[in-house]
């Protein structure tokens, strides 16, 4: 597919700082990572290296992806920032999962992954955000959910209330995020919620790198 593609022209991505540790060339193991985050399944992306005379397992090729601790690139400055939450199944589990969007540029800028949602996490989420980008002076795009409008007020920053324009563009990376989470929802089978947020976190690297 294109984006499997353009995402392993990429030979310089993903930066994998524990490869001195592996026995897998490393050739072997970006690709593997891109493969699997981009679109393909984990037993199709240990096909793929199969064929490539690489033999792994399902859980290997998983693991490189947990060492590797992707994260969406800190210091960004967007003119707007979008939070939203969607709830996923981890072990049959809900979870709410928190991102972050600039839709001027579609961009992830912070996911994290809650086992509930509350205030207390909504503003330690905030904080987090407020201590990767520089988004003090960004104007936050609303739904109209009552917490986040209490939140922004909290941490004196400035929101709108919007229902079209670039909302639009942020639900369409949301949809597509949550797509994901569904299309391979036995990645998420047999893990703890730590690992699915350390993979949701890699896969937003993975997405910006698309876009």
């Amino acid at each position: 597919m294109p984006e499997t593609r353009r995402l392993t022209g990429c030979s310089d991505w993903p930066e994998l700082g524990f490869v001195e540790r592996e026995a897998t060339p490393e050739s072997a193991m970006k690709l593997g990572v891109q493969l699997q985050l981009a679109e393909l399944s984990l037993s199709n992306t240990v096909s793929v290296l199969a064929s490539l005379g690489v033999e792994r397992c399902r859980s290997t090729v998983h693991n490189w992806i947990q060492k590797a601790d992707l994260q969406p690139t800190e210091r960004q400055n967007p003119n707007y920032v979008a939070v939203d939450e969607t709830v996923i199944r981890v072990n049959n589990q809900l979870y709410w999962l928190f991102a972050v969007v600039d839709p001027d540029t579609s961009r992830l800028l912070h996911v994290r992954l809650f086992p509930t949602r509350t205030s207390a996490l909504t503003e330690m989420f905030l904080t987090e955000l407020r201590e990767k980008h520089l988004v003090d002076d960004a104007i936050f795009l609303v739904d109209g959910a009552p917490w986040l409008q209490a939140a922004y007020h909290r941490h004196s920053l400035r929101f709108q209330h919007v229902t079209n324009g670039n909302r639009n563009t942020v639900e369409r990376v949301f949809k597509e995020l949550k797509r994901r989470t569904e299309a391979f929802a036995n990645q998420f089978r047999h893990t703890d919620p730590n690992a699915a947020e350390t993979w949701l976190q890699a896969f937003a690297v993975c997405f910006n790198q698309l876009i």
